[in-house]
């Protein structure tokens, strides 16, 4: 058998587990959103999923571990789909697009914020560096844009940028109460309204003395 033979089993297992991790994945984001990390069970997961406790053990050693899986899924899929070095209004308009590539993740992930507020929770404190990281990259955008003079220099940076984010992960929550709620028009209507707002202040000209 050639060493390409050997390895072909080995390369279907692969795929066949990562198949399965995903599935699991998939059904842990499904139920988080819908009852929560606390209503959750591994083996409410782990049946849904059609996998043994003992299978989802497998690739997830406890629920913490899953739990922050979870996380990875969602910060994987907002690094792959943003452009920090972009236009910060044309990405606060493409929000929405969020919602409609990955609604699970949006959920999931506004629902463990709330239930980990408290310190003591098992993701309070990445989602607290999360969140602090999310300022930093959002108070950055803005002050390269101050320092091109595309926007109003007297705005304070680093306030803007938690109102951006308090903006963003409060419209997530209103659409998982209401999701009717016509999103790409809101998320653009922010960003133009944030676009007037940033815009530098220009002083009318003198007529030439006579």
């Amino acid at each position: 058998m050639s060493a390409v033979q050997s390895q072909r089993p080995y390369a279907a297992l692969f795929a066949k587990g990562e198949d399965r991790r995903q599935r699991i994945l998939g059904v842990a984001e499904r139920l988080l959103a819908r009852n929560g990390w606390r209503n959750t069970s591994l083996a409410q997961i782990a049946r849904e999923a059609g996998v043994t406790p003992a299978g989802l053990l497998h690739h997830f050693e406890s629920k913490e571990q899953l739990l922050n899986a979870v996380l990875d899924a969602r910060d994987t899929d907002d690094d792959t789909h943003a452009d920090r070095t972009g236009d910060l209004f044309e990405q606060i308009s493409r929000v929405a697009e969020r919602f409609e590539r990955a609604p699970e993740l949006v959920g999931t992930f506004t629902v463990l914020l709330v239930e980990n507020i408290a310190e003591d929770a098992p993701l309070h404190d990445r989602l607290l560096m999360r969140q602090r990281a999310a300022v930093d990259i959002v108070t950055e955008i803005i002050r390269r844009g101050q320092l091109a003079g595309r926007y109003r220099q007297e705005i304070d940076a680093a306030l803007k940028a938690v109102e951006i984010l308090a903006f963003v992960n409060g419209m997530e929550t209103s659409w998982l109460l209401d999701p009717s709620i016509p999103l790409a028009e809101v998320f653009q209507q922010y960003a133009e309204s944030l676009a007037r707002d940033f815009a530098p202040i220009t002083t009318p000209s003198q007529p030439p003395a006579r």
